[in-house]
């Protein structure tokens, strides 16, 4: 006979400090620390084998060190004296006159509210996956460092990710601890009376309840919603259990409660979010309950409401191939949605077309697109590297079918690092004696950095290969800890504390095992990497680490091929796989790698930021031109690493051939003999650390998330918040007045149309001569005002097209009635050679956030 389940009554249960460390509390709960080297110093001292031992996490160590020697710290003068040095810190940085608040003082009574799925903030906190989750932290971490009006909203998963777990023959398995919030950097938000926020989120059938907690990241709030609430059903209860879990199903139910519930969340808090930034399309579905709730508050229809809304979101996308973006069946979507279009007062047709690049087209059988919708509902989008920009412009050109690939108004802001995040204790040490205790604030400063060539290089060299030594020391512990949970032999166990050479030159490869990073590259040729790798008297040897997605089977198999290969005779000691990646790992690795390898399939990297993070290091980046390393590569050649290729994009797998052949070359004819280069006497790599210093000068300026989220702030937030006040003003008049002009031209376009276009100079000029140009236009019902005449210039470089061109503003030169107009432009010619021109007439508003806001274009 089952008895039945008992009701359980929760308590919490907190270390009980002494009143004179009550203040460590404070410091553990803000994850400022986690980029403060003095913070991080205070809970080492603490007890520094039990803060390793909890993956550096301040809350449980609090929880699990003995009683007595917190009593023992509380009267020990040094560590108090440590205590209130680190407490004035916090609290001056919390309180500074921040860079925003300089650069925009007008900027008032603004919130930024920034979505993402997942955040990798510290390893501590296990809610991230990889890339994405690492970027938006390291977003949070400036926006603070920068003093933005901004707050984060994600998901509390139960289960994180996932420990990766590898099987004798090198397969990956996965493990779903369960996160014990109790023990994490996080708290409960809390009503005035005490209880705890609890959220009521629709879905077609029910409600599902979700409460929130906050993590506090230096000055910024991060909101993270919690379903895994006894109230629920236990299908209800996962949607916040696995990250990137589950079929389409399981996505559309986690998808509805991060962006419709993170808006309820912040209404319920009280915080009126201005603009909402979606960090990828996972969260587009917060533009629906946006847009439910001007509905509601101004009772105005549903198309002034988006004109308001949307005005005030802005969409970021990583994904440089259609396949990698979220797109989910019709019938999910209605049926999920299916609360909220009643809301809306639209219906399933209109819904869906939200999800299609061609409205008209969409229908039962057609996916619905994330991004697309994500783009119907904002005003701003951009990739995140210059080479992102161009392939998604090309990508979603479906958009705005008439205008050249190049005007697509998808923009680019190049990812970054949260430089002091990533940089090592050592690195960081050597900033502040060379460059002064301020380097922090001056990364974005070019003529600052150039500082770096003032480091002796002894010094340099010195603590680079202390950290080269302390990473082959923890790969040692980590292969050890991994044979003994495998239960290897003594033989095995033996063997993982005399893996790899303190002294040679160390290539790492650290990230998401998919297919098209290629891994295995190099073992295309595995003959070759024998005699690479079998030298004695240059030896070079290899790091993996990395997960792949649990149901991504071509990464597992990438992982077991390069797990495999450290078992053999030839390559034994060699090559390691370091199981269970994260951002521990990831810092180790980045600071003691001599190379970090990047050979993804181009143009398949959106931008890669692992490779910023080894060159503020000091480590070389030996990479394919993709994402961001063609940018930096074009800018500064071989003083800061090494490029494989020229840029190719090939169409089979002829190419891993030749980009593996291409990469074996550059290993032996450039990479190990310019590192055992050394100087007779002093024995430095004098040349080598040239390009080091040149690495750390050059690219940390530009690929700190300080400049990232400041262009963010100036391109995209502040432009948001002017526009989306101006059509939120006198109860939403500018938003209406907007949709009634997009009505007025909607329904007068069909007629509109440039009926003659005529040179009036000669077809044959000088340069610095005038392309003077009439065109006749019909406007019909459109005054001249509601267009903008443009011609569209350039070179037609030998061919029959306009590759690219510029634009110039024509103007009325005379009304001829009934609704013709004549419009006259000038194009300017700076250089001889072939050039090309047409006229376009587009609807023209300044109250549009982009002027191709309506996708409505004209050509002559």
């Amino acid at each position: 006979m089952l008895l039945p389940m008992p009701t359980l009554r929760r308590f919490t249960v907190t270390p009980r400090l002494p009143a004179s460390l009550e203040r460590l509390r404070g410091i553990a709960h803000n994850l400022w620390w986690t980029w403060t080297p003095s913070a991080r110093a205070l809970f080492l001292r603490i007890d520094e084998g039990l803060f390793e031992a909890t993956h550096a996490n301040p809350i449980e160590l609090l929880s699990r060190v003995p009683q007595s020697r917190l009593d023992e710290l509380a009267v020990d003068d040094a560590y108090l004296a440590h205590l209130d040095s680190v407490a004035s810190e916090l609290e001056r940085y919390m309180t500074h006159k921040s860079w925003f608040e300089k650069r925009f003082p007008k900027v008032v009574d603004a919130t930024v509210a920034y979505f993402s799925m997942e955040y990798g903030l510290h390893e501590s906190l296990p809610i991230y996956s990889g890339g994405l989750g690492v970027l938006a932290g390291d977003h949070l971490k400036t926006a603070s460092d920068l003093g933005l009006p901004l707050v984060g909203v994600g998901l509390a998963y139960a289960e994180g990710y996932f420990r990766q777990v590898l099987e004798s023959d090198g397969w990956q398995a996965e493990r779903y601890p369960i996160n014990d919030w109790s023990r994490l950097p996080v708290s409960a938000v809390l009503l005035p009376d005490g209880k705890r926020l609890v959220l009521d989120v629709e879905y077609p059938d029910r409600i599902v309840k979700a409460q929130v907690w906050r993590v506090q990241v230096g000055r910024i709030p991060l909101y993270l919603l919690d379903a895994n609430l006894e109230e629920n059903q236990a299908e209800d209860r996962s949607i916040t259990g696995p990250l990137y879990g589950g079929d389409q199903e399981f996505r559309v139910r986690q998808e509805i409660m991060l962006g419709i519930g993170g808006v309820h969340a912040l209404e319920a808090m009280g915080l009126k979010a201005t603009i909402c930034h979606m960090n990828e399309g996972h969260s587009a579905f917060l533009a629906l309950e946006r847009i439910r709730r001007t509905m509601e508050a101004k009772n105005v229809s549903f198309a002034v409401a988006n004109e308001a809304a949307g005005a005030g979101h802005i969409f970021t996308t990583h994904t440089p191939v259609p396949a990698g973006n979220d797109a989910f069946s019709p019938a999910l979507v209605t049926r999920y949605l299916e609360p909220y279009r009643r809301a809306l007062g639209i219906d399933e047709a209109a819904l869906l077309a939200l999800g299609h690049e061609t409205p008209e087209l969409a229908t039962s059988a057609t996916p619905f697109s994330m991004p697309v919708f994500a783009m119907r509902n904002a005003d701003h989008y951009n990739g995140v590297s210059a080479l992102h920009g161009e392939v998604s412009r090309k990508m979603w050109k479906g958009l705005w079918p008439d205008l050249p690939e190049h005007q697509v108004p998808i923009r680019s802001v190049t990812n970054g690092v949260h430089t002091p995040s990533w940089i090592s204790r050592e690195m960081a040490g050597l900033f502040t004696r060379y460059l002064g205790p301020h380097w922090i604030e001056s990364l974005g400063d070019r003529d600052f950095w150039a500082r770096v060539h003032e480091i002796p290089d002894a010094e340099l060299w010195e603590i680079h290969e202390a950290r080269r030594y302390r990473l082959i020391q923890l790969c040692r512990k980590w292969l050890r800890a991994s044979a003994e949970k495998r239960g290897g032999s003594p033989a095995e166990l033996a063997r993982a504390e005399e893996i790899l050479d303190p002294r040679a030159l160390t290539i790492g490869f650290a990230r998401r095992f998919a297919t098209y990073k290629r891994a295995d590259l190099l073992f295309r040729d595995v003959e070759r990497v024998k005699r690479l790798l079998g030298t004695t008297d240059r030896p070079v040897q290899l790091v993996f680490a990395g997960k792949a997605h649990p149901q991504d089977k071509g990464g597992k198999e990438l992982i077991r091929t390069i797990v495999q290969a450290t078992r053999s005779a030839d390559l034994q000691g060699r090559v390691v796989f370091i199981e269970d990646y994260d951002m521990r790992i990831a810092r180790a690795l980045v600071a003691g790698v001599d190379v970090w390898l990047n050979n993804p399939r181009r143009p398949h990297e959106a931008s890669g930021t692992s490779g910023m993070k080894a060159a503020a290091n000091g480590a070389l980046n030996l990479s394919i031109l993709d994402g961001w390393w063609a940018e930096a590569y074009a800018d500064h050649g071989r003083n800061v690493g090494w490029a494989i290729g020229q840029g190719e994009e090939y169409e089979s797998d002829e190419g891993d051939v030749r980009e593996a052949e291409m990469l074996h070359d550059l290993v032996e004819r450039e990479v190990v003999p310019l590192f055992y280069d050394r100087e007779p006497h002093s024995r430095l790599p004098r040349r080598w650390i040239q390009r080091m210093k040149h690495a750390i000068a050059k690219l940390v300026p530009d690929y700190n998330t300080g400049r990232m989220v400041r262009e963010y702030a100036e391109r995209f937030y502040v432009p948001s918040i002017e526009i989306s006040g101006r059509l939120r003003k006198d109860e939403l008049a500018g938003a209406k007045a907007l949709v009634a002009w997009k009505d007025k031209v909607r329904a007068a376009w069909p007629a509109v149309e440039i009926t003659d276009v005529a040179l009036l100079s000669r077809e044959e000029l000088a340069v610095g001569e005038d392309v003077v140009v009439e065109a006749k236009v019909r406007l019909g019902k459109l005054a001249s005002d509601d267009v903008a005449v443009e011609l569209y210039h350039g070179p037609t470089n030998g061919g029959h097209t306009l590759p690219s061109g510029e634009v110039v503003r024509m103007k009325v030169a005379r009304d001829l009635g009934e609704g013709f107009f004549v419009f006259e432009g000038r194009v300017p010619t700076i250089e001889s050679g072939a050039y090309a021109l047409a006229a376009r007439v587009m609807p023209y508003n300044p109250a549009m956030s982009n002027p191709y806001e309506t996708s409505l274009v004209r050509w002559a």
